[in-house]
């Protein structure tokens, strides 16, 4: 009863952490941004779907081609319309050192302190940034991030799981076959959802 006790305890204070970030001011020196993953297939047609026609939609075959995965690394700014979808091959250690990098360095150059919301996947840890560059490099970043994770089985609780929601239904809701292709698609999706001032409430 004791460990069940500790392990609820753990999981309340990150709930809390998560959601007291969640009510703070906008500070654009301390930038507060949700950060996930999530695999998408390609899927191409065997065959040209047929041409809408006046009363009937565009038909599709139910038979399709599997053209392999790519993942989505998205990024949320929980207290301004942005957010920035980056489509990689895989979800490595490397991959998620990368995005931090790109974190820090491109997309928030002039914050003091980045508080990064994410959950406890085991690459999204400081020893991925060891592993990828060399030990100023990697104590460089991260003296600019600060991790706040979601408490363990409530990812949900990260405000980009909604943006990945609406991104699968206004982007990824059709077949898509080729990495270029899905590649255009999101970020002319992502630049149209900025550029509407669209936010998580």
């Amino acid at each position: 009863m004791w460990c069940i006790a500790q392990v609820d305890g753990g999981n309340v204070a990150r709930m809390e952490d998560v959601l007291d970030l969640y009510a703070e001011n906008a500070d654009p020196k301390r930038p507060f941004v949700c950060f996930d993953e999530s695999p998408t297939q390609l899927i191409g047609e065997v065959r040209q779907p047929g041409p809408a026609v006046p009363g009937q939609p565009e038909r599709y075959d139910c038979e399709y081609r599997r053209n392999g995965t790519a993942n989505l690394f998205v990024f949320l700014d929980a207290h301004r319309p942005w957010r920035h979808v980056k489509v990689t091959e895989r979800r490595t250690a490397r991959d998620f050192a990368l995005c931090m990098r790109d974190l820090a360095d491109t997309y928030y150059p002039k914050a003091e302190l980045i508080r990064v919301v994410l959950d406890n996947l085991s690459t999204h840890t400081a020893g991925a940034l060891y592993e990828t560059f060399p030990a100023p490099e990697a104590h460089r970043i991260l003296q600019r991030l600060e991790f706040h994770y979601t408490p363990k089985y409530a990812s949900w609780l990260n405000m980009v799981e909604i943006e990945i929601g609406v991104l699968r239904g206004q982007c990824l809701d059709r077949r898509i076959g080729e990495r270029d292709v899905l590649v255009a698609e999101i970020a002319t999706w992502q630049k149209q959802r900025n550029a509407s001032g669209a936010r998580i409430k």
